[in-house]
């Protein structure tokens, strides 16, 4: 395609318009079938009853379906699907320059996204049907742990990753250790799926991260790869119009399992693989994230130390709110920030 833009632009737009004209569907059944928790509140990390949390959201989370995520790759599917016919039934035309799975740039992200999509699907299905008890916690970390594994083997062993680019300083080698530091990285970013707690807090964060990334891998010329982030970014957009408050359905486990980990895949993607410095962009671009895992984790160390709580409520946007923030508010800046995170990271992207 003599414009490559249009070949990454397209593919966005479509996903976006078909996770418009399939939320009616999806949301019919939801509400049909009451996909949500039957009783509100949750359990703290440590087992004890998240008392802050219940007073904040308890009640809220009735009555209001969750597994919306399915909005997101159920888009991105069936643009996948819809262009691949296209390519069959119009050979030699433009639709084939417009398919972007290619074995070099988008499987492993692909199958990232699929197969988190299903294991969270898995999850919030006994969430629902057993009261708010999904997969035990282990056994999710579990089967995250055995993918990035041996995706981090993968980039190893078969594409020859083994170092992290540093922006305006070349790259450091770390061999082997890039298996580890995978492992490391997915497991982090699934740990800030819990952004998913206000009603448009999680498309909005996602979305801009997704761009972001899109426009890097666009200027590493790694066409494929930039299609597919911003096919992604377009069904997290419709996914967005329907949570936007009061939100039709939450994303949920489905949503945030196949965002994050697909999200692993993206930074190392567009690294050394891509000749850029994705790694280490990830705490910039992806600030809302690192600040949620990091304020989850900074609860449980300081109130083992020291008994006591250091924020109001963890993660860090349930803070703002318990300490009198208007959910929008917090909301509305989150956006702000992932916006400017976005632009910075992208900016440095390109001349680092």
């Amino acid at each position: 395609m003599e414009y490559p833009i249009f070949s990454i632009l397209i593919p966005a737009t479509l996903a976006f318009i078909f996770g418009i004209l399939l939320t009616p569907l999806l949301t019919h059944y939801l509400y049909k079938f009451k996909v949500w928790k039957k009783t509100g509140g949750k359990v703290a990390l440590n087992g004890e009853v998240a008392t802050e949390f219940n007073k904040l959201k308890g009640d809220g989370e009735l009555k209001t379906p969750r597994m919306g995520g399915i909005v997101i790759w159920g888009s991105v599917l069936v643009t996948i699907g819809f262009i691949y016919l296209l390519k069959l039934l119009f050979p030699t035309s433009i639709f084939d320059e417009l398919f972007f799975i290619s074995r070099s740039e988008t499987w492993i992200p692909f199958t990232t996204l699929v197969i988190g999509a299903g294991v969270g699907l898995l999850n919030d299905y006994y969430d629902v049907i057993h009261g708010g008890k999904g997969l035990r916690l282990s056994v999710r970390i579990a089967i995250i742990t055995a993918l990035s594994g041996f995706i981090g083997w993968w980039f190893f062993a078969k594409l020859g990753i083994d170092s992290v680019g540093i922006p305006f300083d070349g790259s450091v080698e770390i061999g082997w250790l890039i298996i580890p530091f995978f492992i490391f990285t997915t497991i982090s970013l699934y740990a800030s799926g819990v952004i998913d707690g206000i009603d448009g807090l999680s498309g909005g964060v996602f979305s801009m991260i997704f761009l972001a990334y899109a426009g890097i891998a666009f200027n590493q010329s790694q066409y494929d790869l930039a299609a597919f982030c911003a096919t992604v970014a377009g069904g997290i957009l419709a996914f967005l119009w329907f949570n936007i408050p009061p939100a039709r359905f939450w994303m949920t486990e489905t949503g945030s399992m196949a965002l994050t980990l697909t999200l692993a895949v993206m930074v190392f993607m567009t690294d050394e693989l891509g000749d850029g410095k994705g790694i280490l962009l990830l705490p910039l671009i992806g600030l809302p994230l690192v600040a949620t895992a990091a304020s989850v984790l900074m609860q449980v160390i300081y109130k083992k130390m020291t008994g006591r709580k250091l924020f109001r409520i963890a993660p860090l946007h349930h803070h703002f709110e318990a300490v009198g923030w208007p959910s929008t508010k917090v909301v509305m800046r989150y956006w702000v920030i992932s916006i400017m995170c976005a632009i910075a990271g992208l900016a440095i992207a390109t001349v680092a």
